[in-house]
């Protein structure tokens, strides 16, 4: 079935800390040698990974299709408009998401990807055609979900086209999700390769092909030494193969590329807590949760859990914490507003209804937002007004 796609990727977020114990822990195994993957009995024998090149490259096909849809002499938004209409509303384009990460020419091909495949395609495409197309890391709020006693975070990646004069045009595969409340950063092309090649190894890994996962780990690190989720996947391997000492080596090497690395920092807690040393599981586990309890979404998620359980004090002070850090993040005011309208505080819920309505980012959501409003006032809401 055809579907908007989603772009979610393996890669990690997370807050600032005060103080890294990490610095002080003794590693016992060098970057290289986790690279050169003896323990694993690598042998050299799997497929060398797709060269950078191949990522991005755009093939007769692709060219075929521009020609047909894309005019060369209009004006750089014109051809902006005409590619992103051919590729996103075309009913014949049918883009459809699947786990799979993809070059640039295998997802034009097939008409399916993931997070990176939809964004490689797009700048391989608008490049092409002379636009300034960009890859971007985008925070959305991340999904703290607990899978084998390690919080798996999500950072989303998107297109930035600089149109000059024109301005700046994001195109994200999921525009009904996006939001330009969202913190972004323009990347450069060696970091996306860094997240290709860590997509394709995890694929390798869930596979069970440590060979070939092992090579793309090493080429993501060669791409971005900087780039931590490589090293952090890359300690899950060694884990997974039983040698402990070096999945403690990647962990503290991906905190010292990314000091900010939550997913490195829980692994090096279950592994602490495996070893049998309490304390520095202990550390570690309240290093996670001091950065989870500081991130306004995390905080955002547990204000819904408090609203849901009808905890409306609760709720609202999960919500005054993310609104003092996120001042123009129009659901956290409408879900402040809720909370007060259920404790019957009317004054303050049309306060924060209304700035809701106020920092909304597209008129669509100013609509929604007036309507709800006006009905809200007029009849105490039920928490499925969440969904």
């Amino acid at each position: 079935m055809w579907v908007r796609p989603v772009l979610v990727c393996l890669v990690t977020f997370a807050l600032g800390c005060a103080s890294a114990p990490w610095k002080h822990e003794p590693v016992g195994v060098t970057p290289d040698e986790l690279l050169a993957g003896a323990p694993l009995g690598f042998t050299g024998a799997s497929p060398a990974p797709v060269d950078g090149h191949e990522v991005t490259a755009v093939s007769a096909e692709m060219r075929s299709f521009l020609d047909r849809h894309v005019a060369p002499g209009a004006g750089q938004a014109s051809r902006l408009l005409q590619l992103a209409s051919a590729i996103i509303d075309s009913e014949s384009f049918r883009l459809e998401y699947d786990e799979t990460t993809r070059t640039a020419a295998e997802t034009f091909y097939a008409r399916q990807g993931n997070c990176l495949s939809f964004s490689s395609m797009f700048v391989a495409m608008a490049r092409q055609v002379g636009l300034n197309a960009y890859y971007q890391e985008v925070d959305t709020p991340p999904d703290w979900s607990l899978r084998d006693d390690a919080f798996v975070l999500n950072r989303h990646v998107n297109v930035l086209v600089d149109l000059r004069r024109g301005g700046e045009r994001v195109v994200d595969f999921n525009m009904g999700e996006f939001r330009t409340s969202y913190d972004r950063r323009l990347i450069s092309d060696a970091r996306a390769l860094a997240h290709y090649y860590n997509n394709v190894a995890v694929e390798s890994m869930r596979g069970g092909d440590t060979a070939s996962a092992l090579l793309h780990f090493r080429t993501a690190a060669d791409s971005d030494p900087s780039f931590s989720p490589a090293w952090t996947n890359l300690g899950i391997l060694y884990l997974r193969n039983g040698h402990l000492t070096h999945a403690k080596a990647a962990y503290l090497r991906a905190l010292k590329a990314d000091g900010k690395d939550l997913v490195a920092m829980s692994n090096l807690a279950s592994l602490f807590e495996r070893l049998g040393d309490r304390e520095k599981a202990s550390l570690y586990r309240s290093r996670v949760r001091n950065h989870r309890e500081g991130n306004p979404y995390y905080r955002f998620q547990l204000a819904r859990e408090a609203f849901t359980a009808r905890d409306y004090d609760e709720a609202i002070r999960h919500l005054k914490y993310a609104v003092r850090v996120r001042k123009y993040e129009d659901q956290f005011h409408f879900l402040l507003g809720l909370s007060y309208l259920k404790k019957g505080d009317q004054r303050a819920a049309r306060r924060w209804l209304a700035r809701a309505e106020r920092t909304a980012a597209t008129a669509t959501l100013k609509r929604r937002y007036s309507s709800k409003i006006d009905r809200l006032l007029s009849a105490p809401p039920d928490p499925g007004i969440l969904q």
